[in-house]
């Protein structure tokens, strides 16, 4: 059974959707729209990727879920379930999600905030009339969160999206990191307006900028990197028969920084940033990879170093994730809101089942998990 207590924090998950408007009309309207909505997250945490699964899902749990949600009418079918979130305002339900990403959020100063984009590939129309959907995706380092999404507009592309990102979060103290998509000036100030640091990747097309780093690196390698305001840092990782070796070079030499500020005009760029990673595997193979980054921060090294590897977490905990436990790229939710408020729930179900720590399984064993026992599902939900 479900005691007072669990009837109460429902109330409290249950409080984020009350603002939500419901794109259906009146007549007809059968099913409440919350009732609605927490079903379909229930699911979503309970390995259900489709709207049949949904529906069977809930079907099976009706009784318990009667415990706190109100059904006046028993379970919708799932072509109610696909009309609701075909309708349903992405920004109201992005609005919800930031909500309570606020109340569970630690805020300790610091944290770095990785910003990527993730392509859902099979949502698309044949034909080539509607385009895949690509997401923006904030993830916290610190607190193992999805922070917020936001759709690209199917006419602009990534750059538009990140700046309305930004403005969504509460980036101050923390370190924003975007790969070379994001490498503008516009987005470097917007994040210096939040109180943030900004580290960005450089990318060859990006006028001269590329450039003008590599043959200010190349000189300072000739040099033997003896100037002052240069900082050096490296870690070595060995996991399953391979070696990275990645090496930092930070330099924050006054002359240099305001040739580049001549040159390109960036906002308190403090640091450019050189990192090299070499892979070798045992059967000595050889990989060596060089990245250049621009920074609003301090020369320090290994801090530097530490966020640039933080920032791919958004790979493997949240892209990597999303695609082999929740299936997002097989996803053939095409048409209207569905597939952007799919993404949504996908991500705060990931986000419930991260904050539950008491089983130490994977996302996928513990999705199933909170499908087969409702006690493990309220810990998910509620804490």
């Amino acid at each position: 059974g479900v005691d007072q207590l669990t009837t109460e924090k429902a109330a409290t998950l249950i409080a984020y959707f009350e603002n939500i408007d419901d794109p259906r009309r009146d007549e007809g309207k059968r099913h409440p729209l919350i009732s609605v909505i927490v079903l379909a997250l229930c699911a979503v945490i309970c390995h259900a990727d489709t709207w049949p699964e949904v529906e069977e899902f809930a079907q099976t749990k009706e009784e318990w879920f009667r415990q706190f949600l109100e059904l006046p009418h028993g379970i919708p079918p799932h072509y109610t379930f696909r009309r609701v979130f075909l309708l349903l305002d992405p920004e109201q339900l992005q609005q919800a999600f930031l909500a309570w990403v606020e109340a569970v959020q630690e805020i300790t100063g610091g944290d770095i905030i990785a910003i990527d984009g993730k392509t859902l590939r099979r949502a698309f129309t044949r034909g080539g009339k509607k385009g895949a959907i690509h997401m923006v995706n904030a993830w916290s380092s610190q607190n193992h969160l999805v922070l917020g999404q936001v759709k690209v507009d199917a006419k602009s592309n990534e750059i538009t999206a990140i700046p309305q990102l930004l403005e969504m979060l509460f980036l101050q103290g923390s370190i924003v990191t975007i790969d070379a998509m994001g490498c503008q000036r516009e987005i470097a100030q917007k994040i210096l307006d939040e109180k943030a640091d900004y580290l960005l990747a450089l990318k060859k097309n990006q006028g001269t900028l590329y450039d003008d780093v590599d043959h200010l690196f190349t000189y300072a390698q000739a040099e033997n990197f003896e100037q002052p305001d240069m900082d050096y840092a490296q870690q070595v990782n060995k996991d399953h028969g391979r070696v990275e070796k990645r090496e930092c070079w930070v330099v924050a030499d006054p002359e240099w920084l305001a040739y580049l500020r001549r040159q390109h005009d960036w906002p308190q760029l403090c640091t450019i940033i050189k990192i090299e990673a070499r892979r070798s595997t045992d059967d000595k193979r050889r990989k060596v990879d060089k990245r250049y980054y621009i920074s609003s921060l301090e020369p320090n090294a290994m801090r530097i170093l530490e966020a640039t590897r933080a920032h791919w977490g958004i790979e493997n905990k949240v892209h990597w994730v999303l695609d082999i436990a929740f299936r997002e790229d097989e996803s053939r939710l095409r048409m209207g809101n569905g597939q952007e408020n799919m993404a949504a729930l996908r991500r705060w179900a990931l986000n419930l089942i991260r904050q539950e720590t008491s089983v130490k399984k994977s996302i996928k064993t513990k999705r199933l998990k909170a499908g087969w026992d409702n006690d493990y599902l309220l810990k998910v939900l509620f804490g």
